[in-house]
Parts: C-alpha cells; sequence; structure tokens
C-alpha cells in the first residue's frame, strides 16, 4: 500500500476547529493552546473553522463567544475565521467525486437495528450507486431522505505516526464502512472535516484524543480523494474527577478569561511543559505565550488523559 500520510510542511498550516455548542471549557483550551502553539513554534499559520453543521447541537451566540475567549488568552488566529455552514457546494463536490469511483450506497440501517454492533455489518453494502442513473439518485436529497450515504472502507491496513500517540496501525476490516452524509441530510463529520482540511491547506491536525478513532477513515478519505493527509497530533484529554472527559455534554465549566494567566499555566503543565517560576508568578498573557512558543517541545506531552482538579 502506498502511505499517502507524509506531506511536506513548509509553510506549516494549522487550525483549531471547535463546534459551537457551549463556551470553551479547559479541555477546549489544552486542545486550542496546544495547535497554537505547534504551530506558532513552527512560524506557521492558525486558522479558525466554525464547525456548524450540526444546528440540533449548536447553542445561540456559541461561536461569537468562544471566538471572544480565544482572543481574551491571547490565541489569535491568521487571516479570516471559516464557517462549514459556507461550504455546502464544497462538500457536495466531493461527494461526486466518490460518487463517480462506487465508494458510496444508500444506507436504510437505524440505531436501534445496529446497535452494538461495530464495525458496520455491510447489511446494504450490495446497493452499492455502480452508475449514473443510481449516482444521481443517490445524491439527490429528494430521493435519498430515507437513507444516510455510506462510504466503503477497504480491507487494507492503515498506517500514520502520531506526534503524541506514537505508531497507529489500523486494520481495514475492524473500521467498517462510514456514514458520508446523514438521514437528515446533515454532512457527516468526517467529509466536511477532510473536505475543508483539502480547502484550506492543512499540514498538520492537532487535537484532542477523543479524534483519535476518526482518523482512519478520513486517511482513507484522503486516499479516495488522492490527496495526500497531513501529519497528525492527538494531544491527551483533560479528565474531570469522575474520569469522564471534560465536555460540554457532561456539563464541563467555562474557563473564566478572568483567570487567563493562571489557567494558560495550568494548560502548559499538563501539555508537559514547566513554565519559568518567574512567568508563573508574574507573567502576562504576552509573555507567557512568548515564553512558551520558544520552549515549546510537542515531545515532552504525556499521552495519556489526566484526571486534573
Amino acid at each position: 500500500m502506498t502511505d499517502m500520510t507524509e506531506q511536506k510542511t513548509s509553510p506549516y498550516i494549522g487550525r483549531f476547529a471547535p463546534t459551537p455548542s457551549g463556551p470553551l471549557h479547559f479541555g477546549s483550551l489544552v486542545a486550542a493552546l496546544g495547535s497554537w502553539l505547534q504551530a506558532k513554534s513552527q512560524q506557521g499559520q492558525w486558522l479558525v473553522r466554525i464547525e456548524d453543521i450540526d444546528p440540533p447541537r449548536e447553542a445561540v451566540g456559541a461561536a461569537g463567544v468562544i471566538l471572544q475567549t480565544l482572543e481574551d488568552f491571547g490565541l489569535h488566529w491568521d487571516g479570516s475565521v471559516s464557517y462549514q455552514s459556507q461550504n455546502q457546494q464544497r462538500y457536495l463536490n466531493r461527494l461526486q467525486q466518490l460518487a463517480a469511483k462506487d465508494l458510496l450506497y444508500l444506507c436504510q440501517c437505524t440505531r436501534k437495528q445496529l446497535s452494538g454492533q461495530h464495525p458496520y455489518p455491510g447489511y446494504c453494502r450490495e446497493r452499492i450507486c455502480r452508475n449514473p442513473q443510481q449516482q444521481t439518485l443517490a445524491l439527490d436529497s429528494k430521493q435519498s431522505t430515507a437513507c444516510s450515504l455510506r462510504m466503503c472502507v477497504s480491507q487494507q491496513k492503515i498506517e500514520f505516526n502520531d506526534a503524541v500517540q506514537g505508531h497507529q496501525v489500523w486494520d481495514g476490516a475492524q473500521l467498517g464502512d462510514f456514514i458520508i452524509r446523514r438521514k437528515d441530510l446533515l454532512w457527516s463529520y468526517q467529509l466536511a472535516v477532510v473536505s475543508d482540511d483539502i480547502a484550506e491547506g492543512i499540514t498538520e491536525v492537532v487535537r484532542g484524543l477523543d479524534l483519535l478513532d476518526s482518523t482512519p477513515w478520513q486517511i482513507h478519505l484522503y486516499q479516495q480523494l488522492e490527496v495526500a493527509a497531513p501529519k497528525w497530533a492527538h494531544l491527551p484529554l483533560v479528565l474531570g474527577n469522575d474520569g469522564k472527559k471534560l465536555s460540554k455534554q457532561n456539563l464541563a465549566p467555562a474557563i473564566n478569561s478572568q483567570q487567563r494567566c493562571q489557567l494558560l499555566i495550568k494548560a502548559l503543565q499538563f501539555l508537559g511543559q514547566n513554565p519559568d517560576k518567574e512567568i508563573c508568578r508574574e507573567g502576562s498573557v504576552t509573555n507567557i505565550l512568548q515564553w512558551a512558543t520558544s520552549h515549546w517541545n510537542i515531545q515532552n506531552i504525556q499521552p495519556e488523559s489526566t484526571i486534573i482538579n
């Protein structure tokens, strides 16, 4: 198998891509800071993308709150903020590209039918769209509202090097075919994120460990779209006292911008960096970020997720 997971990283372009389902919590700050530092330590660009393609999950005004919080913590982005809701034609174009390669099929399976089954057992795979007429029907929203669209995954192994989690090997047979467009006609995370990362020229994806399982599917998408995948770095998750990751769904508290210096120091320590005592005691946001950029070493990060008080 040809390894398409490596790509030149000059110029470096990274990104932070939050879902506007609520304000940032400490786990979000860790992910944002880690991706920002990885970009800035290499004199690269850091983009912000609002992943607003799932309206039922979104909170009114959350995108603005997230952007203001990033600014409060000195995490300024390059260029304009992008919004996935504005990229519908981009996703349709990629869908058509995949359909032309006989990689998609209509799936009528319900969540109840698939409860406890992973990977997807392939019940609907015989419905692969193999001719232009079938493909047109599958892509026509009026014809396919009762079905999701799934993408075929090959049996080949998928391998990649993760800057934090180490070498990864995934068996294609254990991944299963995945949804590319939902029954409600909303785009899947996999298709949207890969399409946008390609369009924005992202050279390395730095994000939370909870998204590691998505990476093999995304690499498979890159391969089928004949585009080299970016590099990867999955940061450990911040866990609460209950052992669960901090998340908006788990009602993690919003970070307080009034405590930005203390929280930046705490996030740096979580990421394995060791700020000078003077910086910790008297540092401003600007000084802390300058120190962190010049001393950043992603290899110091411990891969395991950790409970933090």
